[in-house]
C-alpha cells in the first residue's frame, strides 16, 4: 500500500518546529502538518520572510495554530538565544524537523567562522536539537527529523580540513554536511535508546526535489554550467510537495523507528518509503568522533549542557 498524506493520522495537540519553513519542503511539511491539526512554529532567518510564510499558510488553510521565530542558522549565538525563547514560551515540543539548508554556495563563512554548508546544514541543527532536548522529551513519542540529500551517499568527512580552509569544493562540502546530518542523526538515535529516552532520531531524503535551492545555487555561482544542467535534468525533478513527502513520512508515521531513514520509492522521485543509509554513516567510531568534534566547535557559543546532561545518563 502506498503511503500518501492520506496516511498521516491527527496532529492535534502535538506541536511542531520546522527549520527553513517558508519556502520548499518546509513550507510544504509545514502546510500538511498544518492541515491534520498540529501547531506549526515556523522557523525562518527573517522575521519578515516568516510572516509572510504564516499570512500565506493561514489564507490558504482558512485559520489554524501558526507561529513564528526568528533564527539565523549561520549564527550559532542566535540559534542559542532563539531556542531560549522556545524554552521559556513552551512547556513542550513533540516534532522537531531540521529542514533548513544552503547547496553548494561559493566559499562563505558562518558568523562564528565555519565553512556555511557545515555550520548552517550540520552545526546549527545538532546545536538546536541537543540544546531542545529537555522539551521534546518531556512527553511520550516525541520525534526528530533531520532532512538530509541523496548527497550523502557522494559524501565523506574531511577531517584534516572540515571547514574547507585549505582547499574548498562546493560539492564536496555539500556532500560532506548532508553525509553529516545522517550521521549525527544516527548517532543521536544510538544515545536515545542507550538512555532510554522515549523520543525518536530519523532522517529523510528529498530525493530530486524542484525547490529554491537550485535557482539560489545558480544565482550565487553565476555557473551557466549548472543553469544548463538544472534545465536538462528538470523532467526528472519531482515538486516540492512531493519532495516533503519522506520527512513528512518520518514525522507522523506510527511504525517508523528510532534509526531509519525514509526516501522516494526509486531513490530520486516517487512515493516515500524506508530507504538504505550512506554505508559511511553506520561507522560507529567516525559518528562518535563527528559528535565529539561538532560538540567541542558548538560548546563556545551554545550552552549544551542540559542536553547533553540527559544524554549521559546510560539505563
Amino acid at each position: 500500500m502506498t503511503w500518501s498524506i492520506n496516511s498521516i493520522p491527527s496532529q492535534e495537540d502535538r506541536i511542531v518546529f520546522i527549520t527553513g519553513a517558508n519556502s520548499g519542503l518546509g513550507f510544504d511539511t509545514a502546510q500538511t502538518l498544518l492541515q491534520k491539526g498540529a501547531t506549526v512554529i515556523l522557523g525562518c532567518r527573517s522575521i519578515e520572510k516568516a510572516e509572510q510564510a504564516r499570512k500565506k499558510l493561514f489564507d490558504e488553510n482558512d485559520g489554524g495554530n501558526i507561529e513564528v521565530l526568528e533564527m539565523d542558522l549561520a549564527d550559532l549565538e542566535k540559534v542559542d538565544e532563539a531556542v531560549d525563547q522556545m524554552i521559556a514560551k513552551y512547556e513542550k515540543l513533540d516534532l522537531l524537523i531540521n529542514n533548513a539548508g544552503v547547496m553548494a554556495p561559493p566559499q562563505i563563512f558562518s558568523q562564528q567562522g565555519f565553512e556555511l554548508q557545515f555550520a548552517v546544514n550540520h552545526l546549527s541543527h545538532m546545536a538546536l536539537t541537543i540544546k531542545l532536548l529537555p522539551l521534546l522529551s518531556k512527553q511520550r513519542r516525541g520525534r526528530v527529523v533531520t532532512v538530509s540529500s541523496g548527497a550523502q551517499y557522494l559524501g565523506k568527512i574531511n577531517w584534516d580540513d572540515l571547514q574547507g580552509k585549505e582547499y574548498y569544493d562546493r560539492w564536496a562540502s555539500y556532500s560532506q554536511s548532508k553525509l553529516a546530518n545522517v550521521m549525527f542523526a544516527l548517532e543521536l538515535s544510538q544515545r536515545l535508546r542507550a538512555c532510554n529516552i522515549d523520543l525518536a532520531s530519523l532522517c529523510a531524503h528529498p530525493g530530486l526535489a524542484r525547490t529554491n535551492l537550485q535557482a539560489t545555487s545558480v544565482k550565487a555561482t553565476g555557473s551557466w554550467q549548472e543553469a544548463i544542467a538544472y534545465r536538462l535534468m528538470d523532467p526528472m525533478f519531482q515538486t516540492s510537495w512531493m519532495g516533503s513527502l519522506p520527512q513528512l513520512r518520518a514525522a507522523t508515521d506510527l511504525k517508523a523507528n528510532n534509526g531509519e531513514q525514509y526516501g522516494p520509492r526509486f531513490n530520486f522521485r516517487g512515493y516515500p518509503t524506508l530507504c538504505r543509509i550512506a554505508p559511511m554513516a553506520l561507522n560507529n567510531e567516525k559518528r562518535e568522533r563527528l559528535w565529539e568534534t561538532s560538540c567541542k566547535l558548538i560548546g563556545d557559543f551554545v550552552d549544551l549542557s542540559r542536553g547533553n546532561q540527559l544524554l549521559s545518563k546510560k539505563k
